[in-house]
């Protein structure tokens, strides 16, 4: 097993720690696993498959379990509060906590673009931008944004564009886009994406009650298809953005910044045929 500081998801080191003894014990199960940790065999599994969270009054068997001890316990505790919190403020004081605990063995570029896709506001702060002629005014910025985001956070966030090299001061010393990209390579920041876009979703639910029909546009739909009906889709839905980014391309004068959120997701899954 990785060292527990190379982990921002709680349950990825409990289902490694299941899985390593599974290979020294084929007996191993759930159910004994389970019972080290206070939990039933099948809410255990659920746990380990992401679809509902240790609760709290498990965590000194957890750490027990993993055998962790001093600053590897307190980080273990810190990430699995930061899974469970639901406020994106108290999601951000945790988290910083947490990477405070860590062993410095990543630049501060890599800390700061982890940092980047964290939160939400982050980029949308860089698309404001542009709406505003490139005014880095965080008083202005913050009235702009909804759900409400506080001046220092997005006094922070500029700083942060600058220094990745997202935004730059023009001659005029307005900041303008670069055409910097970051990808989203290596586990933690694929899982620093993957938190995200949980951000990102779970706005879009809330949007349906804060804006009016008008000014936005969610809507469902629920199908039967095979492999080669998804492969399609997939495409299709690829080939969506690209059209969507063509077009923003051409905008010159933009007056709001709107957030896309595709989803296309398994109800029922395959079963897979028995040869």
């Amino acid at each position: 097993m990785r060292p527990v500081f190379e982990y921002l998801e709680y349950r990825d080191l409990l289902k490694e720690a299941y899985e390593e003894r599974k290979l020294s014990m084929p007996l191993y199960s759930y159910r004994m696993m389970g019972e080290r940790l206070g939990v039933d065999g099948s809410y255990l599994f659920r746990v380990l498959q992401k679809e509902l969270h240790l609760p709290a009054r498990c965590m000194p068997q957890a750490v027990e379990f993993l055998e962790l001890t001093g600053r590897s316990a307190e980080y273990f505790q810190l990430i699995a509060a930061y899974q469970r919190e639901k406020k994106a403020k108290a999601r951000h004081e945790i988290l910083d906590k947490a990477l405070s605990l860590r062993d410095v063995v990543r630049s501060k570029v890599e800390e700061k673009e982890l940092a980047f896709f964290r939160d939400w506001w982050v980029v949308a702060v860089r698309c404001l931008l542009e709406v505003v002629g490139g005014r880095a005014n965080p008083k202005e910025l913050a009235s702009r944004l909804s759900p409400k985001v506080s001046e220092a956070e997005v006094a922070q966030a500029l700083d942060l564009l600058l220094e990745l090299g997202l935004v730059k001061k023009g001659p005029s010393g307005r900041l303008v886009l670069s055409q910097t990209h970051l990808t989203a390579l290596g586990d933690e920041k694929s899982k620093a994406v993957r938190a995200f876009q949980r951000q990102i979703l779970g706005m879009a639910q809330e949007s349906i009650e804060r804006f009016p029909k008008g000014t936005r546009d969610v809507s469902t739909l629920t199908v039967a298809i095979d492999q080669n009906a998804m492969s399609e889709i997939r495409e299709m839905m690829r080939e969506s953005r690209r059209q969507i980014q063509k077009r923003v391309e051409e905008v010159s004068n933009p007056d709001r910044v709107m957030q896309i959120a595709m989803a296309f997701f398994p109800l029922a899954p395959a079963v897979e045929a028995k040869s």
